[in-house]
């Protein structure tokens, strides 16, 4: 059974060996540009990882993989260009570092790689993989839109928020889980736990990556902190601000968040959070997501589980 190392080791070769045409250049170059971005690759580590639960034959999971890797930095590249964000991984986003129509075009490329790559799976576990993985990819679309649609909301509730994130970024958490399950033989059942630890990990994970968003460190955490208050971004820590908040300060958070017309002050919006104690809050809720993937696991019928717990743990304990 391989480590973390050598998981990582394998899918990081496997990704410098895509081979893009040379012309157009403007096509290619912006996906060579982000898929070497240094990069967790969670997603494809999972699909490995859980491979491993059931089999020990990784190279059988790697198409999959990488095709869920590329499917991710699509959507990011397309995230990126919705949300107008100037960093990803630290370095300029695509569309900042070329222009949006090449973005655009280069993370639709990506999409359809990542199509291409799936053919390669064994012809016993294609069509079922090939219909979690176009599911999963419409759930990410759906979330995409929820949070496009939260912008120009005025009432959102943490119930609402949680339903997003678990579209737009747990359940890509939990399909890489079950194709890796899939590939590796693993019963309907099996599939079943792993997609629901998924799921509520992926949850614990998009909470964390919130709460470093105000209160991360900017050298470690790759993207500008404060990103999603500048954006307006109804997270979970502004939507717990407006339940606890006095009448006032409520008022103040939602004219800051809805005007067209108002730069927000960052300082301003982390200082109230703060005062609200948000970041327990935000951590305790984290928590709770993450002991209900740790059951999940637990249901799991495998002797192997340390990896992926430790690995888990990893996500959860993250200070990037």
């Amino acid at each position: 059974m391989k480590d973390l190392l050598e998981l990582r080791s394998i899918i990081d070769k496997e990704m410098d060996s895509l081979n893009y045409p040379n012309s157009p250049e403007l096509l290619y170059r912006p996906i060579e540009y982000i898929t070497q971005l240094k990069s967790k690759r969670i997603r494809p580590l999972l699909v490995l990882i859980a491979y491993q639960l059931f089999d020990d034959d990784v190279e059988k999971a790697l198409s999959p993989a990488i095709a869920i890797e590329l499917f991710h930095n699509f959507t990011l590249i397309h995230d990126d260009i919705m949300d107008n964000a100037p960093l990803r991984r630290g370095e300029l986003t695509v569309h900042k570092k070329w222009n949006k129509n090449v973005a655009i075009l280069s993370g639709d490329v990506m999409m359809i790689n990542a199509y291409q790559l799936l053919q390669k799976i064994d012809s016993n576990c294609f069509q079922e993989v090939l219909a979690v993985f176009s599911k999963t990819a419409v759930k990410v679309c759906e979330g995409q839109q929820l949070d496009v649609d939260f912008e120009s909301k005025n009432q959102v509730d943490l119930a609402d928020y949680i339903k997003m994130i678990r579209y737009k970024t747990a359940v890509l958490l939990a399909a890489s889980l079950q194709i890796g399950g899939i590939v590796a033989g693993a019963g309907k059942d099996e599939q079943d736990k792993l997609y629901n630890f998924g799921l509520n990990i992926g949850i614990a994970f998009q909470l964390k990556d919130d709460f470093l968003d105000v209160f991360g460190n900017p050298k470690v955490f790759g993207k500008k902190v404060g990103g999603d208050i500048l954006a307006k971004k109804k997270t979970f820590l502004y939507l717990k601000a407006t339940e606890l908040a006095d009448i006032s300060t409520k008022e103040w958070l939602e004219m800051v968040y809805s005007s067209n017309n108002t730069e927000i002050n960052v300082s301003a919006v982390k200082e109230v959070f703060q005062k609200l104690n948000i970041e327990k809050y935000t951590l305790d809720m984290m928590q709770y997501y993450y002991k209900k993937a740790m059951h999940n696991l637990d249901l799991v019928n495998s002797n192997k589980k340390d990896l992926l717990i430790d690995f888990a743990n990893k996500l959860i304990d993250r200070v990037s």
